[in-house]
């Protein structure tokens, strides 16, 4: 049997799976069971922020990994002490809560921002409005949030008091703000939603409503942040400040980390007993974490915006490219073509992508080699220019 059937035997259906196994990686090179090497462009979705089994990560995950493995949110430990001061200083952000994924701390973005408006205004004032299209995660909670009324088909009643605004339309936003919200939620980027951006213009009237009005504005950053945009976060591209900031994604580097960024107004909300995790903040993820963290500085971040605009350029004027939107390395690309049967395409020639929508998603390595750029490039004209 190979790996590919036994999956299908045991594995829960719930992935359209390529017809591709990956045996190991190095870099942005990885290595299938079929023995060719294929180059990726897809970074995990975002979570492999240097590539396969980068060296300097392994080496504080293996340290870490010979000390201390877990010993629960009862203790202390210095990873995470380390790390949420690194993400502290970084962001302007007052204190931290670390989980194991996005949802999680979207799940942890809600509830502050609930408990927040319950000690502060007591009953009613629970609503969260997020926007159409966006993505926030796969938990109850979070695909309410969700605004993708396809992801709700089946998993009906949802919960209630979420409201859904058109992005980018601030007077219908404004008109969902009644007196029981208490928080806005947005990806800057809507990531699987189309590789979308927000307008500017309407991310800083939204923060300024919020905060004339103590309305909590949750930023989700967990495809965005650690260095994708070409910013450590992008709401600083924005030129807001987030009352709530949550990221996961490339965080650690390729072990599941999440955390959920709590700003001055939410620095004492949460106490002993009103949430927990018994994995999150795990020391040797915590680790990686560091690691990644200390090494996104701003060398790689202009190194990350070089390499986002020359994708651009090399593309933006290939015949069948209708758009390309997006920010440093995530990078979204509309073609007259089915953006699934590109990817297969791509597939068979070596090269690994994602789809988004009705777009073809890129999301490399921050620190992808420009000859193996070039040389995925020259894949991807070819089967988009067929």
């Amino acid at each position: 049997m190979t790996t590919i059937e036994r999956d299908k035997k045991y594995i829960a259906n719930t992935y359209a799976r390529a017809p591709f196994c990956a045996v190991s990686g190095k870099g942005a090179l990885v290595l299938g069971e079929d023995g060719r090497e294929y180059i990726d462009l897809g970074s995990g979705i975002a979570v492999n922020t240097f590539g396969f089994c980068d060296e300097d990560w392994i080496k504080a995950v293996d340290e870490q990994l010979h000390k201390l493995q877990h010993i629960s949110n009862l203790y202390y430990t210095q990873p995470q002490a380390t790390l949420a001061e690194m993400l502290c200083t970084r962001t302007g952000m007052k204190k931290v809560f670390f989980s194991n994924s996005g949802a999680e701390a979207n799940e942890c973005a809600i509830k502050s921002a609930r408990k927040y408006s319950y000690d502060k205004y007591g009953r009613g004032r629970h609503t969260v409005i997020t926007l159409q299209n966006s993505f926030h995660g796969r938990t109850m909670a979070t695909l309410t949030a969700t605004g993708q009324s396809a992801m709700h088909e089946g998993f009906q009643p949802l919960l209630p008091d979420f409201k859904y605004a058109p992005a980018n339309d601030f007077d219908a936003l404004k008109s969902l703000c009644d007196d029981t919200v208490c928080a806005v939620m947005l990806e800057l980027i809507q990531g699987e939603g189309g590789v979308t951006p927000l307008d500017k213009e309407y991310v800083s009237r939204v923060f300024a409503f919020c905060a004339e009005k103590d309305i909590l504005l949750i930023v989700d950053e967990v495809q965005t942040g650690n260095g994708r945009t070409g910013s450590l976060f992008a709401f600083t591209q924005y030129g807001v400040a987030p009352d709530i900031l949550s990221t996961a994604k490339g965080l650690a580097g390729g072990l599941p980390f999440g955390a959920c960024l709590l700003g001055e107004k939410l620095s004492d909300t949460l106490s002993a007993g009103s949430h927990g995790s018994t994995f999150g903040g795990n020391p040797i993820a915590a680790a990686g974490a560091v690691n990644i963290i200390s090494r996104i500085d701003e060398p790689l971040l202009e190194s990350v915006r070089e390499k986002g605009q020359y994708i651009r350029d090399e593309l933006s004027s290939l015949k069948g490219v209708k758009s390309i939107t997006g920010l440093g390395l995530m990078i979204g690309i509309e073609t007259g073509r089915d953006a699934k049967e590109i990817a297969a395409d791509c597939l068979d020639r070596g090269l690994i992508v994602l789809t988004a929508k009705n777009k073809i998603r890129l999301l490399p390595p921050l620190n992808i080699e420009q000859e193996l750029l070039d040389k995925a490039l020259c894949i991807l004209k070819g089967v988009i220019g067929k």
